[in-house]
């Protein structure tokens, strides 16, 4: 059965995350009843993700597949099921791929980006959209800390206890702190992350720039690998899931959905 690839980009703030649930307030059972409805059937049309995304947590950019015998050009894919959708959730492109493409086994890395502000009072117009502090931060001191973070590690103290992967090592690529007017933006690329394991950073870092912890700690905590001894789970308001990378048989590489986020913070 021929196969489709979909990009989405959703605000998650209304969503209980991705994974399908029983009372359905997901963007996975939205999805796949807006699939329905525009194949015409009585029922979902079942799909497979890049990455699950968390209660919360927003995306730029992600990536599913779905098998159907439904045939379509690729703008009609695009303006039917967004017909089906909800104002918070739109498909964002569509193209045919072999059937050896898997959204989530065929990813090499996956980009998150996380938005925090930096401000005595919350920012109201980024309710649910980005992080607050309002403590002072050493960046560079969490810079420092990052550093420590790169490359091939047992991230088991950054791990939820109820992260079901099979094993807690991962391969972090890329964790950079960009200062962008009243924010600070992290952007991290791993080959997969744990449940949790970019909001467990993100706490973590913060106790170094507040100076709670020095940067030594960071190193510490990957060798304790134990979740008790990190920070607390940072909040998911700031969260994008924001680029999918596949091999380039696919010609799915475009898929970088930070351009859609980042101008909105962009500062004269």
């Amino acid at each position: 059965m021929p196969r489709v690839a979909l990009g989405l980009a959703y605000d998650g703030s209304g969503w209980q995350g991705w994974q399908t649930q029983p009372h359905r307030q997901t963007v996975q059972d939205t999805l796949e009843a807006a699939l329905g409805r525009f194949a015409g059937i009585d029922g979902r049309v079942a799909t497979i993700c890049a990455g699950r995304t968390d209660t919360g947590v927003h995306a730029a950019m992600q990536v599913v597949h779905l098998d159907t015998s439904l045939q379509r050009r690729a703008e009609s894919w695009v303006r039917g099921v967004n017909a089906f959708l909800p104002p918070s959730i739109s498909v964002l492109w569509a193209q045919p791929v072999s059937d050896t493409f898997h959204a989530r086994f065929s990813a090499r890395s996956r980009t998150y980006h996380y938005l925090l502000w930096r401000g005595r009072v919350r920012p109201p117009l980024w309710a649910g959209r980005a992080g607050w502090c309002f403590q002072p931060l050493d960046v560079q001191a969490m810079r420092q800390a990052a550093a420590l973070l790169l490359g091939e590690h047992d991230f088991s103290s950054f791990r939820s206890s109820q992260c079901q992967a099979r094993h807690p090592v991962r391969t972090l690529h890329e964790l950079a702190i960009e200062e962008c007017g009243p924010f600070l933006v992290f952007r991290l690329r791993a080959n997969a992350f744990l449940h949790h394991m970019v909001r467990n950073l993100l706490g973590a870092l913060l106790q170094v720039g507040q100076g709670r912890q020095a940067v030594a700690w960071m190193s510490a905590l990957l060798a304790a690998r134990d979740r008790r001894c990190g920070a607390a789970t940072f909040a998911p308001d700031g969260l994008y899931l924001t680029a999918i990378e596949y091999p380039p048989e696919y010609s799915l590489n475009d898929t970088d959905g930070s351009s859609q986020l980042m101008p909105r913070i962009t500062f004269s």
